[in-house]
């Protein structure tokens, strides 16, 4: 009875690992058609089946920064800037993503200063932005393993000059990973309550409440990236990065 469970099981496995191969295959079939098509300046059709792993739930860097390069080409200027920012999510110093983002960023009609930031708090951004939550928890992970192994150094090795570095790589090590910790809990947090998107519609005219009889606002453009706060039905409270506050339409918006 065992050995038909072990065999069971193992057959399982074996359907599992198959599957997973082959699902990714196909994953790979389809992003190098799209490219094709890319390349051949079929933009509709290239758009068609990056979509379609879009839709499957596939993420990658490769996929969303072509697929904003695709949408540029065809002058949807707000979905080419939403997806080079989700490839920024995955890839946040990427210089060509950075660099094809302020080219698209470039035709925006809507130029919104930003309000004036402590120097500290401008530090702050730029090193969390520096890596993407994944990469602060592998950095995590890495400093708590040496830590580790600096700690058995120190209490395994009897010379006194080794026991001295181990213990101050163990605290520098330590205060390191608190750091990283910190960072790795700051974005994880922003991941799971920020949300930020880019507007799709080339003009929309945001109201002061969720009601399209309520008052205008102001007015905004395609590509404009802003703060999503609460939603009402199928109504989203936005946030300019001036502090203006409004309401617009779901569907004018695309969640990063």
């Amino acid at each position: 009875m065992k050995k038909i469970r072990s065999k069971y099981f193992i057959l399982i496995f074996l359907l599992i690992i198959v599957a997973n191969l082959s699902a990714q295959e196909n994953i790979e079939e389809t992003l190098k058609k799209a490219n094709e098509f890319y390349q051949s300046k079929n933009y509709e059709q290239a758009e068609t089946f990056y979509l379609s792993l879009v839709n499957q739930g596939y993420e990658g860097t490769e996929l969303f920064y072509n697929l904003g390069n695709t949408f540029y080409r065809e002058n949807k200027l707000g979905l080419a800037i939403l997806y080079y920012n989700k490839a920024l999510v995955l890839s946040p110093n990427d210089e060509d993503i950075l660099y094809n983002l302020a080219i698209a960023k470039s035709r925006m009609v809507d130029k919104i200063d930003t309000l004036p930031e402590f120097f500290l708090f401008k530090w702050w951004e730029s090193t969390l932005s520096f890596l993407n939550l994944s990469g602060w928890t592998y950095l995590s992970y890495a400093l708590f393993l040496l830590l580790l192994v600096s700690v058995a150094f120190y209490f395994m090795v009897r010379q006194t000059k080794i026991q001295r570095i181990s213990f101050f790589a163990g605290l520098t090590l330590f205060l390191f990973l608190i750091i990283s910790g910190v960072f790795t809990g700051v974005k994880l947090n922003r991941e799971l309550n920020e949300k930020n998107g880019i507007i799709l519609t080339n003009v929309v005219v945001v109201k002061l409440s969720p009601d399209e009889k309520s008052n205008d606002a102001f007015v905004i453009h395609e590509g404009l990236k802003v703060k999503l706060e609460d939603k009402v039905d199928n109504w989203v409270k936005i946030r300019l990065h001036d502090g203006k506050v409004g309401w617009i339409v779901e569907s004018n918006v695309g969640k990063i």
